[in-house]
């Protein structure tokens, strides 16, 4: 089962917690959702649930970064040198 309650109820009282499956958390004067409270049967298998999905994402945010690593390259006159001549070599244009 399911409902769907506002802020102020919870805080009054959690023991409309007991009798659902999952609780919407709705902010009433908007209409927002602000949450969800998911049953203590039911926590693990969301907490894995979510647990991948937080993963997939990381990995795509990874991923859309590291299209772009490596992909300049250095010119080979200046591959073995140091700040100061790189700098120094930017300074005379070579």
């Amino acid at each position: 089962m399911t409902t769907t309650i506002g802020i102020r109820e919870l805080a009054r009282s959690s023991a409309v917690l007991e009798q659902y499956d999952y609780v919407n958390i709705e902010d009433k004067k908007t209409h927002q959702r602000k949450g969800l409270i998911v049953s203590n049967q039911y926590a693990d298998e969301v907490e894995q649930y979510l647990k991948k999905i937080i993963a997939k994402k990381h990995q795509q945010d990874i991923n859309d970064i590291m299209q772009f690593a490596g992909s300049c390259t250095i010119d080979e006159k200046y591959k073995n040198m140091n700040s100061r001549e790189l700098r120094r070599a930017r300074a005379l244009k070579l």
